[in-house]
């Protein structure tokens, strides 16, 4: 990293070209499938006429890559360069989804196709998603990590709520089968932003074949053996767990008991987005100011407080706007929980275990939902929506158990680089000067001794004769020896002769050794 530049005003990451394009194509891949996520349901519901059976089963096949899929997407990103990953997931999903307006307007679609469609789309996303979150950090070094995370996940909330927005205006103006073409649409701009990043990945750790297995073993062991990394993975599937089974019987709690109309349930989840993107947002602001281990223990701690206006509320307006502003602040605390969490995993994960340590967050969470929507659907069918509403909501208790009793608690500052780690010089802290391209081609090696860099030894060139000295051009003729002196009769032989500059005797050992 090059020293702070006095001049002019700090630079802001949207100007890094990597980095906006990176942002560009996740949001409009985001998008693109909420509008998806609008116009399938009614596409099987409405027009294909699909029974309560089958819906489950169309949801249930969306679910089922994460668990199937999600630790081979890891190690597969690990072992290869993980942008050419992310443009191929984009243009699978792009040519999936559009067979569905194809097959509409030939008249042959059909609920197999559908669900065939279902699951190999979100199997690319799994894919995609895999290789695109440890794609980041080799994007930003980091200590830009959290700001980078934070401006993400504010702009995926507006570009969700605004997906959803559209996709219902798309299926009631073209229908369900034409507003799926505008995903299919975003995938392949999110290919086309991914392709023009232009930033050259370090080569993966080269790995054996045939040892997939092998590496997930290692991603596991890698992610489980390390406190933090263990912490926040059992949090976050424990949130996502919790948050599964009030999701399911959230919104039919809200319609049926407490007599939601549209336009309250409308303006319910537009106030519950924009806690979503303050909470993103104002993540970096907040670890900052507390530090990552106290905002994240108050965070978690808010969530369960959150669901009592839920489980008092009466049908009116009074308890409606209670619910909107409660719903508001756990998706605040969600938001700046999940940004702080990933960045500090990203942080203490070495850059060849990225892919795989996303990869065992994605299985578990991922893996959680099925079994909450179960246990929702098991315990609403038994003792009601209300009983299912508290059973999620205590829940939420266990995230705040399982941070209290862990050394994350104490984390008052975002956590230092990895041994071995390689700084990414694609975008700089914000107010810092670019390095010249000359300085950053060529740079000095260090000292081992200190900072200072040290010059590179110069070898004579064979071919380059030295000057003759005009001092040495004629020697001097050398001393006349002394004549050896005639030995007496019966003396013994001398070993070693008389040193002219000192006087000293040089015998072998003496010469060996020196002095």
């Amino acid at each position: 990293m090059t020293p702070p530049s006095s001049a002019g005003p700090p630079a802001s990451l949207w100007r890094h070209r990597p980095y906006r394009l990176y942002v560009l194509g996740e949001a409009g891949s985001v998008a693109g499938s909420s509008v998806s996520s609008v116009a399938i349901p009614y596409l099987a519901v409405v027009e294909l006429d699909a029974g309560t059976g089958q819906v489950a089963l169309l949801t249930f096949l969306t679910q089922l890559p994460k668990v199937l899929v999600a630790l081979h997407a890891g190690a597969l990103a690990d072992r290869h360069r993980k942008r050419p990953l992310m443009i191929c997931s984009d243009l699978v999903s792009a040519a999936v989804l559009l067979t569905l307006p194809l097959a509409a307007a030939f008249g042959v679609l059909s609920l197999a196709q559908l669900m065939a469609v279902a699951l190999l789309q979100t199997t690319a996303v799994v894919v995609h998603d895999a290789a695109a979150i440890s794609y980041l950090p080799s994007l930003l070094d980091r200590p830009l990590l959290q700001k980078g995370n934070s401006r993400i996940g504010a702009l995926f909330s507006i570009a969700a709520t605004a997906g959803s927005s559209l996709g219902a205006l798309l299926v009631g103006l073209a229908g369900a089968a034409r507003a799926v073409a505008f995903d299919a649409a975003s995938y392949l701009i999110s290919a086309w932003c991914t392709a023009r990043i232009g930033v050259r990945e370090p080569l993966p750790v080269r790995q054996r074949r045939g040892q997939q297995l092998a590496d997930i073993r290692d991603g596991l062991r890698y992610v489980f053996g390390d406190t933090t990394l263990r912490t926040l993975t059992l949090t976050n599937a424990a949130i996502s767990f919790a948050l599964g089974i009030l999701n399911t019987v959230w919104s039919l709690y809200l319609l049926r008991e407490l007599r939601f109309g549209s336009t309250a349930f409308g303006v319910t989840m537009a106030v519950a987005a924009l806690g979503s993107f303050a909470g993103a947002l104002l993540a970096p602001q907040l670890t900052n100011r507390c530090g990552p281990g106290p905002m994240l223990l108050a965070a978690l701690a808010l969530l369960p407080l959150t669901q009592i206006p839920l489980l008092i509320a009466v049908p009116g307006t009074d308890w409606q706007i209670m619910i909107a502003l409660a719903l508001a602040v756990q998706l605040f605390c969600a938001a700046a929980t999940g940004t702080t969490q990933r960045s500090i995993r990203q942080i203490v994960t070495a850059e060849h275990m990225q892919g795989r340590m996303q990869a065992v967050s994605t299985w578990l969470t991922g893996g959680a939902r099925p079994v909450a929507a179960a246990v929702a659907g098991a315990i609403g069918s038994a003792w009601g929506v209300w009983s299912a509403l508290a059973v999620g909501s205590v829940l939420l208790l266990v995230p705040v158990v399982l941070f209290v009793i862990s050394p994350m608690r104490h984390l008052h500052a975002m956590p230092q680089d990895p041994p071995g780690h390689v700084p990414a010089a694609h975008v700089q802290e914000p107010g810092q000067s670019q390095p010249s391209p000359q300085s950053s081609a060529s740079p000095l090696p260090t000292h081992p001794g200190g900072d200072q860099p040290r010059r590179p030894h110069h070898r004579p060139d064979p071919d380059r004769r030295r000057p003759p000295c005009p001092r040495r051009r004629h020697r001097r003729p050398a001393r006349p020896q002394p004549r050896p002196q005639p030995r007496a009769k019966g003396a013994s032989p001398r070993w070693d002769t008389h040193n002219r500059n000192n006087g000293t005797s040089t015998t072998p050992a003496a010469s060996a050794f020196g002095p």
